[in-house]
């Protein structure tokens, strides 16, 4: 998970940087933004804090997401693949800490792996965004061939558990 989202966030700085951030909503070869994801299945949890040698590329509080279709194969361990249909959304914040404790503030991201292995053959049958801030509008990853270097590469190890970092901890 932490790699995975490493990646997003340096591809992300890297579109930013050099002004390459795809335009509409559904760049990545149409990944489509997770409308409602909040209302799927909370599945992990993470903060990322400034004394982790990640937190410039993915500090923030993370609230990862499942939707239906997966949560059965999530929840008992397998059999893999997960169904084509399958969406897990990681909703990324920044935080604060009050009063001794952790603090959900401003949207940083919603990253996104959406299943579909008929569409996305080269990276395990998932496709993969992140949305800056959130935002419908300012997908950076442009395409599947960016969506290489991004995510997969640090998904790949995860090969036995059909490219997910995510288990269920009942």
């Amino acid at each position: 998970m932490v790699r995975r989202l490493a990646g997003i966030f340096v591809l992300g700085v890297l579109a930013l940087s050099q002004g390459a951030r795809a335009t509409n909503s559904a760049a990545s070869d149409d990944v489509p933004f997770p409308t409602n994801f909040r209302d799927w299945f909370a599945v992990n949890s993470m903060i990322v804090t400034k004394d982790s040698p990640m937190s410039a590329q993915i500090g923030g509080l993370h609230i990862v997401y499942v939707n239906a279709k997966g949560l059965p194969v999530l929840k008992s361990g397998g059999p893999y693949p997960y169904p084509d249909g399958t969406v897990f959304a990681d909703d990324v914040h920044e935080f604060s800490v009050k009063d001794g404790s952790y603090v959900e503030e401003a949207k940083k991201a919603v990253t996104v792996m959406v299943k579909d292995s008929k569409k996305y053959p080269t990276t395990g049958g998932w496709g993969f965004q992140v949305w800056a801030a959130g935002d419908p509008a300012k997908p950076l990853i442009p395409d599947t061939a960016h969506a290489i270097p991004a995510c997969f590469v640090c998904h790949s190890p995860q090969a036995g558990q059909d490219f997910v970092f995510s288990h269920w901890i009942p």
